[in-house]
């Protein structure tokens, strides 16, 4: 089995990938580079983000291990503690079970070039306009939904409806539904401009388009989960559910609503 060790620049997430590598090498594992079987991340949620744009152009046979050294790790089933525990699972009998989730396919139009670029998120995309009201048209399905005025627009998969979009008040969505959530960042409601304020789920076979005011749209910033792509002109984006999947290797797999709990309510109150 080939395997790569992703790890931050954190001094604990650097001895604990240097461990693990000591580990999987002494159990018969090869540690590569490029071309692996399975990812294993050590750090938190943002590494396994970084892995996963790392080595996105190869989801179909590439699947992730996160191990967290922090305090909160959303993606990460082990902690850096159990990392024999880790190893022995990856020489277990054959028994393990991939567990995928939906992704974001991002496809934008920039001024004066007639193609599409795509970008991949796991969690979120979003687009904001810098120094003033940013203004949008979203469409759905090819019909006006709203005229958008306020800071931004958060589109989000089911996974990343527990990062930022939770943060701005969406819903959170469990990974198994095929979905996309838009949620508004600071809308403008009054008399004279109306949006629905409130999140909006999108079935599978739908998709969003956004066409920005092409007064402001020098001033505007997309992002693709915590990255910036190279800032150019953009004369719209469409979202939609991503044909790729991300697939975690289910040796050990923590169910979703457990994470949930664990990450945003804490020990259990009982009465």
């Amino acid at each position: 089995m080939r395997i790569t060790v992703f790890h931050n620049s954190n001094t604990k997430s650097v001895h604990t990938a240097a461990d693990l590598i000591a580990k999987l090498k002494r159990a018969g594992f090869l540690v590569v580079k490029n071309n692996p079987e399975i990812v294993i991340t050590v750090g938190g949620d943002g590494t396994l983000l970084s892995a996963f744009h790392e080595y996105a152009h190869m989801l179909d046979r590439v699947r992730f291990i996160g191990v967290h050294t922090g305090h909160l790790g959303f993606y990460t089933d082990w902690r850096d503690y159990e990392l024999d525990e880790l190893v022995a699972s990856l020489k277990g009998d054959g028994s393990e079970q991939i567990i995928s989730y939906p992704l974001l396919d991002v496809g934008v139009r920039y001024a004066g070039d007639n193609s599409v670029t795509h970008y991949l998120a796991l969690n979120e995309s979003t687009l904001k306009r810098v120094s003033a009201t940013m203004v949008t048209d979203v469409y759905i399905r090819d019909e006006l939904f709203e005229s958008f005025r306020g800071d931004g627009l958060c589109i989000s998969t089911p996974t990343g409806s527990t990062a930022y979009n939770k943060s701005i008040g969406g819903a959170v969505l469990h990974p198994r539904l095929e979905a996309i959530q838009l949620a508004e960042i600071a809308s403008i409601n009054n008399r004279v401009f109306r949006t629905l304020s409130a999140p909006v789920v999108i079935a599978p076979d739908e998709w969003i388009d956004l066409y920005p005011d092409p007064k402001g749209k020098d001033d505007y910033v997309m992002t693709v989960d915590r990255f910036v792509p190279k800032k150019r002109l953009i004369t719209a984006i469409r979202y939609r559910i991503a044909k790729q999947r991300i697939s975690f290797a289910g040796y050990r797999h923590t169910h979703f609503w457990n994470r949930v709990e664990d990450a945003f309510i804490g020990e259990k109150q009982h009465g």
